[in-house]
């Protein structure tokens, strides 16, 4: 089973996507501006963006960016079933709805017919916090997979397909369960991730234990890694993850040591500076920032570009052997040169 939101194919046999959630009030965005944010994070490496779309007033700008967007929109949509037909008139490329909220069954109904008319996917997305009182004594896991599973015969009842689902918690362990349960239940295409996941690092160590350990047995189709942070940064989590599992193997991939007594070079805040650029080239290369000559040449051996040195002087190698020498304000612009002349 896939879903096809755009361009991008979801489900068995084709590549895991990332995504992400813009962060701000879509209407009072410059849409122009958006869009060029829009292409920074394909070019960090996702695939699929998220919008809350709670007004009219949102409509104008999202028809615009999903017109001009290098990767499909989503719209999020909570309540108001006229808010989803809305987003879909105005181009969404997929909605993302929870049943269970939006109110009357043909009001649901309303949605998917729109989408299939459209040519829209959705999403239907269910949070350990909203779920439909019945089943008593049923475990989280288990009454969100069959909630799922209610709604997907509602779906196949109308002829729609075109569907994926997301069962999420703040909770790894009810996150985990409830992915397994539903693969084992149905073949339908999951987005995985866990919800509220926390600050960057607290984030990435929970994602990445749950998506990981999801992924690795081949559950999980599109993931978010949810941060209360930049956006940004969760794509740059996201493709790390999936580059590390194998599941995606193009890309820079980078190298850096961690401070010690002995630096000479603060690859804290050159790795910082760097990041998202480096990140954001088209290459499948490997970039070690190594912070003293005790270990430096050495370690970064197996780089294609490797940058050690002292506070003054900065060392660039190619394929370990030492390149040339500059001075350390001029480090960046040495390694891109070095990188893009190649």
């Amino acid at each position: 089973m896939e879903a096809k939101a755009g361009n991008l194919l979801i489900g068995k046999g084709h590549p895991v996507s990332v995504q992400t959630m813009y962060d701000s009030s879509l209407s009072e965005a410059d849409p122009a501006d958006l869009v060029s944010r829009i292409s920074g994070l394909h070019a960090l490496g996702c695939d699929i963006i998220r919008f809350s779309f709670v007004s009219p007033d949102d409509a104008e700008h999202f028809s615009y960016i999903a017109k001009h967007s290098p990767i499909p929109v989503v719209a999020d949509i909570h309540f108001d079933y006229k808010m989803a037909l809305l987003a879909l008139s105005s181009g969404a490329h997929k909605v993302r709805i929870n049943p269970g909220n939006i109110g009357a069954k043909w009001k649901t109904e309303e949605i998917v017919r729109a989408a299939s008319d459209s040519g829209a996917a959705i999403r239907i997305g269910l949070n350990s916090g909203s779920l439909p009182i019945h089943e008593e004594g049923a475990d989280v896991p288990s009454l969100m997979v069959n909630t799922a599973l209610e709604y997907l015969d509602w779906f196949a009842s109308w002829n729609f397909s075109n569907t994926v689902v997301s069962l999420k918690s703040s909770d790894t362990e009810e996150t985990m369960k409830a992915a397994r349960l539903l693969a084992s239940s149905s073949d339908v295409p999951q987005h995985i991730g866990v919800t509220e996941a926390g600050s960057p690092v607290i984030s990435a160590v929970r994602s990445t234990w749950v998506l990981g350990n999801l992924l690795k047995d081949g559950i999980g189709d599109t993931v978010r890694i949810s941060m209360t942070g930049d956006i940004e940064d969760e794509v740059i989590a996201g493709a790390e993850l999936l580059r590390t599992l194998g599941l995606r193997k193009k890309g820079v991939r980078i190298i850096s040591c961690p401070r010690c007594g002995r630096h000479a070079f603060d690859t804290i805040s050159f790795e910082k500076k760097i990041r998202r650029r480096l990140l954001s080239l088209d290459k499948d290369i490997t970039v070690a920032i190594m912070g003293c000559l005790v270990n430096g040449p050495g370690e970064a051996k197996g780089a294609d570009y490797a940058i050690t040195g002292l506070k003054d002087k900065v060392y660039l190698y190619k394929k370990g052997v030492l390149a040339g020498q500059v001075d350390a304000n001029d480090a960046e612009e040495a390694l891109f040169e070095a990188i893009n002349n190649e």
